[in-house]
C-alpha cells in the first residue's frame, strides 16, 4: 500500500484556487467566482434530483417501466450527444468526422476494446442503482452511496499507486462509520416502508454499485492517461459498448416481458426526465466541474445529501431519527474532509503537531518550495477520486 502523506507542510497554498495557471494570482474575475457557485448549484441539483426522480418513478402506483430499457436509452442519448459534440469540434465537416472516427474507433481497435471492461461495469452499475433505489429510501441510498469515495480511493491506491494523507485515511474511516450507523438504523426499522421493498437487497445492490463505480472509474482514468483521446470520444465509445451490453442485459433479465409489453412500456414524462437526467446530467457535470474545485465538490455532495433528506421527508414521508442524523452527519463531514486539497490536509496535520515542536522537514531559507501534491482540476480526463461525476458515466 502506498505511503501515507507526510504531516508537515512546506508551503502555504490557498485552498480552492480556480484553474491554476488560467489566471494570474489575485486576478480572479467576478464572472469566474459566479461560475464557481453556479457550478456548485448545478452539482447539488443534479446529484439530488437524479436519486429523487428515480425513487419517485419507482414508487408510483401502477405499471412500472423496465429499468433495463431506461439504462439503454440513457446510453443511446449520451452517445448521440457526444457524437454531436465531436461533430461540432470538426466544425460540421462530416468527412473529417467520419475519418476521425474510423481512425479512433476502428484502426485503433485495441484502445476501443479496452473500454469494453469499464462499459460492462458501468452498465451493471446503472442497473444496480435502480435495484438499490427501489428498495431503499432516497436519503438512505444517497448516504450509503458515498461509499463510492472509499472504493475509488482504495482502487486508486492499488491501481494508480496514489498516496493518501492521514486526514484522508481518517475521513474514509469516518465515512465508513457513518454509513454503518445509517444502515444499522435502516435494519432497525427506521420508519414504515412499503411491503415490496427489501432493505437487504437494496444494501447489497448499493455496495456492489459502489465497488463497480470505484473500479471502473479508476480503470477508465488509467486508460485516459495512457491515450490521447478526448473525453467526448471515450464516452462515445463507452456509449456504443454500453448500448450493446445494455441490450444484452435487457434480453437476459427482462427480454420476454419487454417483447410482450413493448420497449417503452410504463414510460411517463417523469420517466423520460430520469432518462434525460442520466444521459445529460453526467455531461453537464463534466463541464461545470471545470469551474468547481474539490472543496466545492465536497460541499455539493454534502448539500445534495441534505437536500435529498429534506425532499424525502416531504415527498415520501421519510422519518429522520437521531441515529440517521448522526450517521448522515459523519458522512457529510467525511466527504468535506476528504475533498480538502492535499496542501490543506498537510496544514491541518502540521497545526496539530506544532505544539510539540517544529516540523523536522521545514524548507531551508532561500530555497524554493518543492511542488505540491494538491488536488488538481480543470483536466476532465485526470480528475482524481470522483470519476463517476467527472468522467461523465
Amino acid at each position: 500500500m502506498a505511503a501515507v502523506g507526510s504531516g508537515c507542510s512546506t508551503a502555504a497554498a490557498g485552498p480552492g484556487v480556480v484553474s491554476a495557471g488560467a489566471l494570474e494570482p489575485g486576478t480572479m474575475s467576478a464572472a469566474h467566482r459566479r461560475l464557481k457557485y453556479i457550478s456548485l448549484a448545478v452539482l447539488v441539483v443534479q446529484n439530488a434530483s437524479l436519486i429523487l426522480s428515480i425513487r419517485y418513478t419507482r414508487t408510483l402506483p401502477g405499471d412500472r417501466f423496465f429499468a433495463t430499457t431506461a439504462v439503454v436509452m440513457a446510453e443511446v442519448l449520451k452517445g448521440l450527444t457526444c457524437l454531436l459534440l465531436l461533430f461540432a469540434q470538426k466544425r460540421g465537416n462530416v468527412k473529417h468526422l467520419v475519418l476521425f472516427l474510423h481512425e479512433a474507433v476502428l484502426v485503433q481497435y485495441v484502445d476501443t476494446f479496452k473500454l469494453a471492461v469499464p462499459s460492462l461495469i458501468y452498465t451493471l452499475q446503472n442497473n444496480l442503482q435502480y435495484v438499490a433505489i427501489s428498495n431503499l429510501p432516497a436519503a438512505t441510498f444517497q448516504v450509503t452511496y458515498q461509499l463510492k469515495i472509499l472504493t475509488t480511493a482504495l482502487f486508486s491506491v492499488l491501481m494508480l499507486n496514489r498516496s493518501l494523507s492521514r486526514l484522508q485515511w481518517a475521513s474514509l474511516l469516518l465515512l465508513f462509520t457513518g454509513v454503518a450507523i445509517v444502515q444499522a438504523q435502516q435494519a432497525g426499522g427506521g420508519g414504515p416502508r412499503p411491503l415490496d421493498q427489501n432493505p437487504g437487497v437494496g444494501l447489497t445492490a448499493v455496495v456492489a454499485s459502489c465497488l463497480s463505480s470505484g473500479f471502473a472509474g479508476v480503470y477508465f482514468e488509467k486508460i485516459l492517461k495512457g491515450s490521447s483521446g478526448s473525453v467526448w470520444l471515450r464516452n462515445l465509445q463507452l456509449g456504443l459498448f454500453g448500448t450493446v451490453l445494455g441490450l444484452v442485459g435487457l434480453w437476459w433479465a427482462e427480454g420476454a416481458a419487454v417483447a410482450h409489453r413493448g420497449f417503452f412500456f410504463g414510460y411517463t414524462p417523469a420517466v423520460w426526465g430520469v432518462v434525460l437526467n442520466q444521459a445529460f446530467g453526467g455531461l453537464l457535470v463534466a463541464v461545470v466541474v471545470k469551474y468547481a474545485d474539490n472543496i466545492l465538490k465536497g460541499f455539493a455532495t454534502s448539500l445534495s445529501i441534505v437536500l435529498s433528506t429534506v425532499a424525502s421527508i416531504r415527498l415520501f414521508g421519510f422519518h429522520v431519527d437521531p441515529l440517521f442524523a448522526l450517521g448522515a452527519g459523519l458522512v457529510i463531514g467525511a466527504v468535506y474532509l476528504y475533498s480538502l486539497p492535499r496542501s490543506a490536509a498537510k496544514a491541518i496535520a502540521s497545526t496539530s503537531t506544532s505544539a510539540s515542536g517544529p516540523c523536522t522537514h521545514q524548507q531551508p531559507p532561500g530555497q524554493p518550495p518543492p511542488p505540491q501534491l494538491s488536488s488538481h482540476r480543470g483536466d476532465l480526463s485526470t480528475e482524481p477520486f470522483l470519476p463517476k461525476s467527472v468522467l461523465v458515466k
